[in-house]
């Protein structure tokens, strides 16, 4: 049937007239007007009811609210006392919702920006500025600032020295991020026994053969005179104290038993009465060895303090390091950003992972008996590793592959002008596995590119240095790209996060990436689409640092204030 618009207005006209014919109640009967159809009167003079209908309309509104709160002024005498109060109690509760309302907006107006978690998905409120590929959105970035600074002009609640409970020592082990998270807790945990710390030694590297010491690499005075107020801190054993080699030798003088994330509690309980009889400990081992959420915030707050205020590199590694990052803004001739991506697919990593990547036959055959040799209990006869290697991908607990890293880039918008620096160790298949990020981006340096032989060669006698460099250079870079975990893309991250969240920190979402990179049917149209979806909320914005979750990738809870 079409439409007809005559045919439409006959219809409602007929529906009009049938309406008014049908109108028959008690007051139409006895001859007065209804009230839903409109009679003619020429005469309202002579009409009470039409005197008191323009009074209505004369007074206004503010006239009815009047009419309504105060019943006894109005014509109608005879209206009960219930029902006159119906209409206070409507405007009342009609008043106390506009003000929430408006208090409600107030509240969003002023709420910091802050990302809230959904289970794995997090929500971010919206902002009006169009996305950037260089830079987390302004409004995203101005409701938080630092506050893990050391307090100027406060009184230090330190005891006196002769009042302390005693010494404790450490080694910082593994490699320089993870010695650096070491001498963070290790100052906590001073803090924690009232104890005074022995400067950490960073333990010889067992792969690197490394045997750089705290003061070759970080600035010892700038590090003991900023936590003066916070933690007695001495350069060497004391002088009394004859029997060094004793330290980590005897079990006298070792405590042991601290179990992995330990609480305040647990060292108050466990090892302050250690400390007190021996005057002098040495813990061990002490990686991760300190909580989170077991222990008071401004514990962690003073983590951060040491973090981001006290470990400083030399000051030739930072010079260095702002060389390099110089070279890669100005690449091009003109000022330009550039993007830092740690690469983690060197042959250890591969192997640790138990994963499986694309290789030929030979290659894999290699890696198993590498496997097997390193790491004999995981492999057992390698017959379940298959199953294995497939459930890990899916949970985005494999390491990304440099021509995986290339596709998601170009995804995200990444043109293959994007100067990139590349913190890595040897890659896993050297050339051939890096073809397809190098022929997608082709501008890819690393700072054995960027810097001359000679000016590599200062560093070269201290291997932590070089990783010092390429810690700098990346957290300076105007987009860090992380590609799997880890202690130097943890710190890197909440470093940034700690600046101000206003340099982009991409987190690449390895398990979805890894359902749309088995997807044979899937065109680059809806995976640029995904891409791009996904990863919107994963740059290192504002969000609260969850529980059981470490402050050394997310510091904003315990370490970070409303701007």
């Amino acid at each position: 049937m079409t439409f007809s618009p005559k045919r439409a207005l006959a219809e409602l006209r007929h529906s009009s007239s049938l309406g008014s014919r049908s109108s028959s109640s008690p007051m139409k009967r006895d001859g007065e007007s209804s009230p839903l159809v409109a009679e003619s009167r020429p005469d309202y003079d002579d009409d009470d009811g039409g005197r008191h209908s323009l009074r209505d309309r004369d007074r206004g509104l503010w006239g009815y609210l009047n009419t309504l709160c105060h019943p006894h002024f109005s014509d109608d005498h005879r209206v009960s006392p219930l029902s006159s109060r119906i209409p206070v109690i409507l405007i009342a509760a009609l008043v106390l919702a506009v003000l929430i309302s408006i208090f409600s907006i107030v509240s969003r107006l002023n709420a910091p920006y802050l990302c809230k978690k959904d289970g794995i998905v997090l929500h971010c409120p919206r902002v009006k500025e169009s996305p950037s590929l260089w830079e987390n959105p302004y409004s995203a970035t101005t409701s938080w600032k630092p506050c893990a600074e050391r307090r100027h002009g406060g009184i230090s609640d330190l005891p006196h020295e002769n009042e302390t409970n005693g010494y404790i020592f450490i080694h910082a082990e593994g490699g320089l991020n993870q010695q650096r998270i070491a001498i963070c807790n290790a100052v906590a945990v001073a803090k924690i026994l009232n104890a005074t710390l022995i400067l950490p030694v960073l333990k010889q590297d067992q792969i690197w053969k490394d045997q750089t010491k705290f003061e070759d690499i970080f600035d010892v005075d700038h590090f003991i005179d900023y936590l003066k107020d916070d933690v007695q801190i001495v350069r060497d054993i004391p002088e009394w104290f004859t029997d060094k080699s004793e330290l980590f030798s005897s079990i006298r003088r070792t405590v042991k038993n601290i179990p992995k994330y330990a609480s305040a509690q647990f060292y108050i309980d466990n090892v302050l009465p250690r400390i007190k009889e021996k005057k002098i400990m040495a813990l061990k081992p002490f990686v991760d060895r300190l909580g989170y959420d077991n222990v008071p915030q401004e514990i962690n707050r003073l983590r951060c303090r040491v973090n981001y205020h006290a470990l400083k590199f030399l000051p030739h590694i930072e010079q260095m390091a702002d060389l390099l990052a110089s070279r890669m803004r100005n690449r091009t001739g003109i000022q330009n950003p550039y993007m830092a991506l740690h690469l983690r697919f060197e042959k250890g990593m591969v192997g640790l992972s138990f994963c499986d990547f694309v290789g030929t036959r030979e290659e894999k055959v290699k890696m198993a008996e590498y496997r097997k040799k390193e790491w004999p209990r995981r492999y057992k006869n390698g017959s379940h590793l298959w199953q294995l290697a497939l459930q890990k991908r899916k949970e985005g607990r494999c390491p990304l592959e440099p021509g995986e890293v290339a596709v998601i880039l170009r995804a995200m918008g990444y043109s293959k002008e994007t100067q990139i620096y590349v913190a890595s160790g040897q890659v896993y298949g050297g050339l051939n596995r890096m073809a397809p990020l190098r022929n997608m981006f082709p501008n890819l340096v690393t700072k054995e590119e960027l810097a001359t032989q000679a000016e590599l060669d200062k560093f070269r006698k201290h291997v932590t240095s070089l990783a010092a460099l390429d810690f700098l250079v990346c957290l300076k870079s105007d987009v860090f790209v992380m590609t799997h975990g880890g202690n130097f893309a943890k710190l890197i991250i909440g470093a940034r996060r700690y600046m101000g969240h206003r340099l982009k920190s991409i987190k690449p979402d390895k398990g979805l990436m890894s359902k749309s990179f088995g997807d044979p049917f899937m065109g680059w149209a809806p995976f640029v689409e995904d891409v791009i979806v996904t990863h919107q909320t994963r740059t290192g914005l504002p969000e609260e640092t969850f529980p059981n979750y470490d402050i050394w990738e997310n510091p904003l809870t315990p370490c970070m204030c409303r701007a």
